[in-house]
């Protein structure tokens, strides 16, 4: 009997496929919340009710870090896609991801808006306009678009659960609302007539999308929060960002005000300046309940022992609206007390941006910074 010796067949696994610029395939879109906690405080500062020597030269400072670190994040985030495309489109389908690509617009809208603000004395005015009418137009665009596309993903491709709801969801609502806000500087650089009233009022219909959708997803989070206990402690500082929508609507009526007797007629030029107020105030209020609790949140997690994570930065920019809406304010009332509301809370930004901006600092020279 003749007996066949067979032999193992033995299969090599697949070399891991190398990727090209390995460090950047974790990069993720919520790197652009640096930028705008960093030109938040450019653009607040800058209009703060406050006659201090030196502050703007230190708002133009800050304003040249967030367009340099937008600049580098636009590269590296092209690189991403570019060698990385695997990864951006898993965070597109990541729910935990996916909201902050919102972040993208904000930080091109801020920074236009600061280079109008601040820049112009650099660069001058010219090129100043030119600047922020392409980074608006970009900005209002991508806005736009996350604000369907991600709401979209979210209900046909995303497995969500209740208890996953987080303020991360407001990100791509809100990014049109900062086109409202910061619309307005260009006003005065457009044609009188048509041109400026077809602004503005393009201006409150943004305000009217963010606002509105806004109310749909804030029952969703504040019922996750009664039903389902405190966020994780990472994502504990994320409740700082349900002041954006509040203090950026409230700085776009009062912007919007300003410029609605160059754009607009009589009637509804006073009227808006009215809403101005008789809509500020009330939502100024709310904000500020809203901050007490989630500064009450913060403290919980931090002696949980919450550590440094990159949501520490959305406790920049979302206080930054907060200062440039009680600015607002202050000046339509002609009250002193919105003037030191604007200053109490552009300390409080001032601290919370050299927190988070020191805590990412170290942990990009040591190696060791969380993703997100």
């Amino acid at each position: 009997m003749a007996t066949t010796l067979v032999r193992p067949r033995t299969t090599t696994a697949p070399a891991p496929r190398a990727h090209k610029a390995p460090a950047l395939r974790n990069l993720g879109p919520n790197w652009y919340a640096c930028v705008m906690g960093t030109a938040i405080v450019a653009n607040a500062g800058a209009t703060l009710p406050l006659q201090l020597p030196g502050r703007l030269v230190a708002c133009r400072l800050v304003w040249a870090l967030s367009a340099a670190a937008l600049a580098v994040l636009l590269t590296a985030r092209a690189g991403h896609w570019l060698h990385h495309r695997d990864q951006a489109r898993a965070h597109l389908l990541d729910p935990a991801v996916a909201p902050f690509y919102g972040c993208l617009a904000m930080a091109l809208l801020a920074v236009g808006g600061g280079t109008l603000i601040v820049g112009k004395d650099v660069i001058g005015t010219p090129a100043a306009v030119a600047a922020d009418a392409a980074l608006y137009t970009a900005g209002t665009a991508i806005g736009l678009l996350m604000a369907v596309l991600i709401p979209y993903l979210m209900v046909v491709r995303h497995q969500i659960e209740p208890a996953q709801a987080t303020p991360v969801w407001l990100l791509p609502l809100v990014s049109p609302m900062v086109s409202a806000a910061l619309g307005p500087l260009l006003i005065p650089h457009l044609p009188a007539g048509q041109a400026r009233e077809a602004m503005l009022l393009a201006c409150y219909a943004l305000f009217g999308v963010s606002l509105l959708a806004t109310l749909l997803m804030l029952p969703l989070v504040f019922g996750r929060l009664i039903v389902s206990g405190p966020l994780p402690l990472a994502l504990t500082p994320t409740l700082f960002l349900v002041l954006g929508p509040l203090g950026q609507s409230t700085t776009a009526v009062n912007q919007l005000a300003d410029m609605a007797p160059r754009s607009i007629g009589a009637p509804y030029a006073d009227a808006f300046g009215a809403f101005a107020v008789v809509y500020g105030v009330p939502v100024m209020g709310f904000a500020l309940l809203w901050l007490a609790l989630a500064a009450a949140m913060l403290v919980r997690a931090a002696r949980g022992g919450m550590g440094f994570a990159m949501t520490w930065w959305a406790l920049t920019f979302p206080v930054g609206t907060c200062v440039t809406g009680a600015t607002g304010l202050a000046h339509h009332t002609g009250l002193a007390a919105f003037s030191w509301l604007a200053r109490a809370l552009f300390l409080i930004l001032l601290g919370t941006w050299l927190l988070a901006a020191g805590h990412t600092l170290r942990g990009l020279f040591a190696g060791r910074l969380p993703p997100r």
